[in-house]
């Protein structure tokens, strides 16, 4: 079963990581500054790719968001195009002040 945690460490950017049994097969870049949170890249390993772990990455990120009151500015194409085809389930913490560059 894998798992994701939100990892905020020294010289690395902040990230939600997807391990599987200890091994990091995935990752959310994201950076917060003050009550934004701009998420950068989301990428899983190809060979785990059609397992929904994009999705799970984004469902931990859009759940800390809330928790955290946090406005998601998403610089990231994958974010972007879900809370385009979905605003009605991420309306709620979309920064839509900020226009995306991909």
């Amino acid at each position: 079963m894998a798992e994701i945690k939100f990892e905020s460490a020294g010289s690395d950017p902040d990230a939600f990581n997807l391990y599987d049994e200890g091994k990091k097969i995935g990752e959310m870049i994201v950076e917060i500054n003050n009550r934004d949170l701009k998420v950068y890249h989301t990428e899983v390993d190809e060979d785990q790719s059609g397992k929904g772990y994009a999705q799970s990455l984004l469902d931990a990120m859009v759940t800390y968001a809330r928790e955290h009151q946090l406005k998601v500015i998403p610089l990231c194409s994958y974010v972007g195009t879900q809370f385009g085809r979905h605003p009605d389930t991420y309306g709620d913490i979309w920064n839509k002040d900020v226009k995306p560059t991909f």
